[in-house]
């Protein structure tokens, strides 16, 4: 796993659209498929969406098919999540990931380290 720092949440209204980043320094990072999990509050952290090493492959959780977009730009050592048509049920902190399995591992309690995350919060 490489080290990881989410940006780019914030506040946005019902029916916005928001991109949230994800970084690493690390030179590795294009060995590594990633994925973004999100917690809301009182809940498990769940899988939200993953991208191959390549970005050729994407894969989506069934409640974000249509509305979020998963993105890498290995040259930036960067992953993105575009969101759009956004709930307030996807209120939520949201992490990022990398995995040495392609396509990266679903479950949370598979990974070890966590990010600090960047709150997303949807208003009604």
């Amino acid at each position: 796993q490489v080290r990881l720092a989410e940006s780019g949440g914030g506040l946005v209204q019902s029916g916005g659209s928001l991109t949230v980043s994800c970084a690493t320094s690390e030179s590795t990072f294009s060995h590594y498929s990633m994925a973004w999990f999100r917690q809301p509050p009182g809940q498990e952290r769940d899988f939200v969406a993953a991208v191959s090493t390549n970005g050729e492959e994407t894969y989506y959780a069934d409640f974000v098919k249509g509305r979020f977009t998963i993105s890498r730009d290995n040259a930036k050592n960067t992953v993105y999540l575009h969101m759009t048509n956004l709930k307030p049920e996807d209120t939520a902190v949201y992490y990022c990931n990398s995995d040495g399995f392609d396509p990266p591992r679903s479950i949370a309690s598979d990974y070890t380290y966590w990010g600090q995350g960047t709150q997303v919060t949807v208003s009604s």
